[in-house]
């Protein structure tokens, strides 16, 4: 069974930077050529994907944070990090990480608790 936790969230002030983590335990990612995602969902909406990196380290982003957040991934570790900089109210969201696509586990998606991260004006 997959197991993830996500840290690094807080409150910050517009234009700052937060860089959030995940462990990742029961699969080894690197091994299988699992991609990874960091996604998030804001109050009232839909959880969506914002940056996805695969096992070569290609990057993908979500046009609303191109150029600000940047994800990486440590195989030896199996943790996957998110650096997001020039934050803004916007980017307030509970943020999590998964495979991509997500990972299911008897049945149904597996996610971790999600760290929250709050952007103020």
């Amino acid at each position: 069974q997959v197991h993830l936790v996500e840290s690094g969230g807080g409150l910050v002030q517009a234009g700052g930077s937060l860089r959030l983590s995940c462990a990742v335990s029961g699969i080894i990612f690197s091994g299988q050529g699992q991609a990874m995602g960091w996604y998030r969902q804001a109050p009232g909406k839909q959880r969506e994907l914002v940056a996805t990196v695969s096992r070569g380290d290609r990057t993908d982003y979500q046009d609303s944070v191109k150029g600000r957040f940047t994800i990486s991934r440590d195989n030896a570790k199996n943790t996957v990090y998110l650096q997001m900089n020039s934050l803004k109210p916007e980017d307030t969201a509970v943020y999590y990480c998964n495979g991509v696509p997500t990972f299911v586990g008897r049945g149904r998606e597996v996610w971790g608790q999600g760290t929250l991260v709050t952007v103020s004006s």
